[in-house]
């Protein structure tokens, strides 16, 4: 008789030592099994992958118009105090590169006279209207895409000979 360690396990003696058979499933996966798992997990990362793209230039996106809404802000104030800018003569120039992140921006303005009482002339109360437009370029230095948005605001100010 052999010993029941190098015998052959039958089903009736693996049912009197409780050891359950082993059925095809706990093997372990197929390669079919595997190749299907592994293509649903690379379609997923690459819809994550391709989501987090769109995140991170959407970011870029917004932040270069938050610095550009700051820096038309700031050239507004500055015409909005200056009571010398004359006119009805267009202004321009471009911001300092520090500023702006290394990106090329730039700024156009214009004040105008908006509303002024009858008979108006020189000495009297005027008020002023104020336009101004922050562009800057975005993308390839091969193609770059100029953005723009323009800022209009009003002030109080005296009319000067020809501001009329």
């Amino acid at each position: 008789m052999k010993s029941l360690l190098t015998a052959p396990a039958s089903r009736d003696h693996r049912e009197r030592l409780n050891v359950p058979a082993r059925s095809r499933s706990e093997r372990g996966f197929t390669l079919l099994e595997v190749l299907v798992a592994t293509a649903i997990m690379g379609i997923a990362v690459a819809g994550v992958l391709s989501g987090l793209s769109a995140s991170a230039r959407n970011a870029a996106r917004l932040t270069a118009y938050d610095r550009a809404t700051l820096l038309g802000k700031s050239k507004m104030d500055e015409l909005i105090v200056d009571q010398k800018v004359p006119r009805k003569v267009p202004l321009e120039g471009l911001f300092d590169p520090a500023l702006t992140g290394g990106v090329t921006a730039g700024w156009r303005a214009m004040v105008m006279p908006f509303e002024n009482a009858p008979g108006a002339g020189p000495g009297m109360w005027v008020l002023d209207r104020i336009q101004v437009e922050i562009w800057w370029m975005e993308g390839m230095p091969s193609a770059p895409v100029r953005h723009a948005f323009t800022l209009e605001g009003y002030r109080r100010g005296i009319l000067r000979a020809g501001d009329l």
